[in-house]
């Protein structure tokens, strides 16, 4: 019997209750589960790729514009960026990471150095992440006008509630909508410096005030995010809630199935006992009962 299931005496009862409820561990609640702020963290930094995903972020374009400083040879630098960014991405799958993370990087900065290389124009490199960033602006602004916020189709799974937050969970939906503005008006912010540099800037200046640019915008709108999630209502575990179905739907399927087969085995159970008296009834009286019928 453990001390919960054990009788408490008064002393004690009274003596807990001048003592209030017991302190929560850290990153627990009042009831022992996990802090709704922690699970947010832990989903956000999982979704973004966490620390490493920004250092993977900025080094190829620090390497870049460092290399380019010096020498100004687009193809040196070209070059030492790509190579860093596969070593990067082979070191995540060698670790076992979400391949998702190891190859973004690859394919961004593989898309940075084939325009560079196509025009000869060492600004090119910054471009395609550029427009990409562009696009993912209006993406977060538009889905959200849609009622489809995009950062709730990707931290859905990650929370494992998938789009119940659409329809079963409206504060939640409100919540990230509220996000999903957030980081549309960040990038829109951040293009809209970036987009004059490129064209009125020389390369070093692009680039330096484009690695400067790298972190700060993100960990603003993880922030906002983090800070509507945290207060927003507790997502809906859809997975959980299909495998209670799941076993309920086998627990009554195990019923019907008994209930089927409980006459069967009330009749085979009476033929049994027929059989059992018959064979413990005496030879005098089979044989009385004999006489009697002829």
């Amino acid at each position: 019997m453990t001390s919960y299931d054990r009788p408490t005496t008064d002393a004690q009862a009274d003596h807990d209750a001048s003592a209030g409820p017991a302190p929560a561990s850290p990153g627990q609640g009042a009831e022992g589960a996990p802090d709704g702020r922690q699970v947010t963290e832990a989903a956000l930094f999982e979704a973004f790729g966490g620390v490493r995903g920004m250092v993977e972020t900025v080094v190829p374009g620090l390497l870049f514009v460092t290399i380019f400083t010096i020498n100004k040879d687009l193809h040196v630098s070209a070059i030492a960026a790509l190579a860093v960014s596969l070593v990067l991405g082979v070191f995540r799958l060698v670790r076992k990471d979400t391949v998702k993370h190891a190859f973004s990087g690859v394919l961004g900065v593989a898309f940075g150095v084939v325009f560079a290389m196509m025009t000869g124009n060492a600004k090119d490199f910054y471009l395609p992440g550029m427009l990409y960033t562009l696009g993912l602006a209006f993406a977060y602004i538009l889905t959200t006008l849609a009622g489809v916020p995009l950062i709730g189709l990707m931290l859905g799974p990650v929370f494992k509630e998938n789009l119940s937050w659409r329809t079963r969970n409206p504060g939640r939906k409100k919540a990230y909508a509220k996000a999903s503005w957030a980081w549309g008006l960040i990038l829109l912010a951040k293009c809209a410096i970036l987009f004059p540099l490129y064209w009125w800037a020389d390369t070093t200046q692009l680039g330096w005030v484009l690695v400067a640019l790298k972190i700060p915008p993100f960990l603003l709108a993880v922030y906002l995010t983090w800070v509507f999630l945290a207060k927003a209502p507790a997502p809906i575990d859809v997975f959980a809630e299909m495998e209670a179905k799941e076993k309920a739907e086998e627990e009554a399927e195990e019923r019907r199935r008994a209930e089927r087969e409980m006459p069967a085995r009330v009749v085979d159970g009476l033929g049994g006992d027929l059989v059992q008296e018959a064979a413990a009834e005496p030879p005098a009286d089979r044989s009385q009962s004999g006489r009697h019928r002829r």
